[in-house]
């Protein structure tokens, strides 16, 4: 092949750049094979640049999204009753349950001796379970005087049940309603599912927080007075789904960047609720549609791509 065959070759398989046979010439001299090389490197170098650089991309697909309101409180019983005696002049003179216990209704909780000098009747020297439950506190000793008017002898938390008694920011008290599922994390024990119960009607105004009771039933590991945090399920919204790392934020929103006919497209999209490094993507996108995985890594509109399906993204999102 004579030089000015080899500089045709080069220059017709590298329009955008300068080959001069001076160039050429000087690169014969001084590397022989170096020539040979760049000769038969360059129609596979323009077709690289032909078909551009390799990007990797993602396929939009449809997903649903939980909205969710944290809360935070502490557990205390469902319903509680207070048990006292209902006669006067008394001690007590021995306990038969301990806190935790489960007891029936009519259950004999302790027992009182008259104190001397009173007239008490002897059918009254009991003190019984108002309600099938559990002891929830124990607020007397052996000994100590007991009286209508004083404090309770015991707390029995009816049926068991116990439930958070959580605060809510005043601005998200409007999505929490009864009925909705909830799952909590208590301290010291892990995740448990509950569900709302009740929701005040009224706002502090000094904390602008409201209150909601999410029943946790009758888990016995569940003591009264643990603090636990909560997330409420408050609805879902469905659409496309890509990866967070594809949303570019800049002065006019969020954008996408799409690879269609291997030419990158830049899409404004209104963005929705996240969930597990994925973004509700509302308009803009059809399932199917290829995504640049990072947005912004140097592409800019019209750049010609070569589109690489990151096909264990797409599985796992």
């Amino acid at each position: 092949m004579t030089l000015h065959h080899q500089l045709d070759r080069l220059r017709a398989a590298s329009p955008g750049r300068s080959v001069t046979a001076a160039g050429l010439l000087a690169l014969a001299l001084a590397s022989p094979g170096a020539l040979i090389g760049a000769v038969a490197a360059a129609p596979a170098q323009a077709a690289e640049d032909q078909a551009g650089m390799a990007v990797s991309v993602v396929r939009a697909k449809r997903a649903c999204f939980s909205d969710t309101v944290r809360v935070a409180g502490t557990v205390v019983a469902r319903e509680e009753s207070q048990v006292r005696p209902d006669i006067e002049g008394v001690r007590v003179s021995q306990i038969l349950v301990e806190n935790g216990d489960a007891v029936n209704a009519g259950q004999i909780l302790a027992r009182l001796a008259r104190v001397e000098g009173m007239n008490a009747p002897a059918q009254n020297f009991v003190i019984q379970a108002p309600v099938a439950g559990v002891v929830g506190r124990t607020m007397t000793q052996v000994g100590a005087m007991v009286s209508m008017q004083g404090p309770p002898m015991f707390l029995v938390i009816a049926g068991g049940e116990v439930e958070l008694q959580a605060d809510i920011p005043s601005t998200r008290m409007g999505k929490i309603a009864v009925g909705q599922p909830a799952r909590i994390d208590v301290t010291g024990l892990g995740t448990v599912t509950g569900r709302v119960r009740t929701v005040s009607p009224e706002i502090n105004p000094q904390t602008q927080a409201g209150q909601a009771r999410i029943s946790l039933g009758d888990d016995r590991r569940i003591k009264i007075g643990t603090f636990a945090r909560a997330t409420v399920e408050v609805g879902t919204s469905c659409g496309m789904s890509v990866p967070l790392s594809g949303v570019l934020f800049g002065p006019l929103g969020p954008v996408v960047q799409v690879v269609r006919d291997n030419r990158v497209e830049t899409r404004p999209v209104p963005i929705g609720l996240l969930s597990g490094g994925n973004v509700e993507i509302r308009q803009g996108l059809a399932e199917g549609d290829l995504v640049v995985r990072r947005a912004g890594t140097f592409l800019r509109e019209g750049d010609r791509v070569r589109p690489v399906v990151d096909e264990s993204t797409t599985a796992r999102n």
